[in-house]
């Protein structure tokens, strides 16, 4: 196994990772990132066996789990009832339980208020004068879209973004000690913030996810406070993170290689926002713990060892789909590991679909003439993938 070297947090490599993948790929199904001190998986087939085979899992074998840091405790607590770091049988009550409350009806409900809501952010969009296409349009839909499903007041947004932010920060190469601090900090606030309202939907209940949540039953047993709780978080950060930045990374590649109506007719805008899932996702690394001896691909895995399964590199496997490294809408969709796969496949991979289906079309049918206004930045918050901002203009 080849040993690679690669800085997370290199400006080259935050602007652009793929010709690193495309390296890593051409060296072996495996390779041992040295930066990260970890096996990663960087082509397709290595991806799709690590996502699928049960003797890799998300959460951590019992003899490897510590406590953790004091200060870090509040979103620790969060983490520890967190559906995305359990496996079976916990996973499998926590995952039946919330799919009893996170149907696709409820889902394609949101879909005329989302339109809606696309129509008035653009009217509020400037006519003359360059904007952040990041702020007024792709973080506005998937954040007021989760204040709806939750049923918690849209004015909360700001507050659920800062939050979601300083959380998010702590999977990221570049986080620091005040890292953890405001994220702990974040943490300790959300909670009290949804503890006040699940009280509160517990004595009035509305229509809404926390209260299907809360009513959710299965087998008799229905989700706890804090798992409640660590499923609000979960929806919103990891939907929120994964929705912004796809739409983001979508536009700009759309503006980048000159878009056509018929990827955002109706017969062709699923296949679009698939290609831009693959092409460009907003998260390229995912982890595995092996929780017993695995001899796989020329490797042995001991229990306990992390493996790196990259997403984005997976995509762009040239041996598992022709002209990989090129955008092109109008493929069959075939290879598309963003969503994950297996049991942690994303459960909120039909409402981030419904909102890019949503949001797409609606931007490009009322703003034809965009452009961009100058040359988009990656942001160095690897191993997620998104813009600082798109600046863009009407004409």
């Amino acid at each position: 196994m080849k040993t690679l070297t690669q800085s997370p947090t290199d400006p080259d490599f935050v602007q652009d990772p793929y010709p690193f993948y495309d390296a890593a790929r051409a060296a072996g199904k495996l390779g041992y990132w040295q930066d990260y001190k970890m096996v990663a998986a960087f082509g397709h087939d290595a991806v799709h066996m690590l996502l699928r085979d049960r003797r890799f899992g998300r959460e951590i074998p019992a003899e490897m789990a510590t406590e953790g840091p004091a200060h870090l405790a509040p979103f620790l607590q969060v983490e520890a009832h967190s559906l995305l770091d359990a496996e079976p049988p916990r996973h499998t009550r926590l995952r039946k339980l919330v799919l009893r409350a996170f149907t696709s009806r409820e889902i394609k409900a949101l879909a005329p208020g989302l339109e809606t809501l696309c129509h008035d952010l653009i009217d509020a969009f400037p006519k003359d004068a360059p904007f952040d296409l990041l702020t007024a349009y792709c973080t506005q839909v998937p954040v007021i879209a989760i204040c709806r499903l939750l049923g918690v007041p849209e004015d909360m947004a700001p507050k659920l973004l800062d939050w979601s932010h300083k959380m998010v920060a702590m999977y990221q190469a570049s986080k620091t000690i005040e890292t953890e601090h405001a994220a702990a900090k974040a943490s300790e606030e959300f909670i009290a913030f949804l503890t006040n309202y699940v009280d509160e939907r517990r004595k009035t209940p509305g229509d809404d996810l926390i209260t299907r949540l809360i009513q959710a039953e299965e087998d008799g047993e229905s989700l706890s406070t804090d798992e409640l709780i660590g499923t609000c978080i979960l929806l919103l950060n990891a939907g929120h993170e994964a929705t912004v930045h796809s739409l983001g990374n979508g536009v700009k590649t759309m503006l980048e290689q000159g878009w056509s109506p018929e990827w955002l007719a109706p017969e062709g805008i699923s296949g679009l926002v698939e290609e831009i899932l693959r092409y460009d996702p907003p998260l390229h690394m995912f982890t595995r713990y092996a929780y017993e001896e695995v001899e796989m691909l020329g490797h042995t895995f001991q229990r306990g060892d992390l493996v790196a399964l990259m997403l984005a590199a997976a995509n762009r496997d040239p041996e598992a789909l022709a002209r990989a490294d090129q955008f092109d809408p109008t493929r069959p969709p075939k290879v598309n590991k963003s969503f994950g796969g297996g049991l942690h496949f994303c459960v909120g991979a039909p409402l981030a679909r419904l909102e890019m289906e949503i949001a797409l079309p609606i931007l490009f049918a009322r703003c034809p003439e965009l452009k961009l206004a100058e040359a988009p930045q990656y942001s160095n918050s690897y191993h997620f993938h998104g813009l600082t901002r798109l600046w863009v203009q009407q004409s």
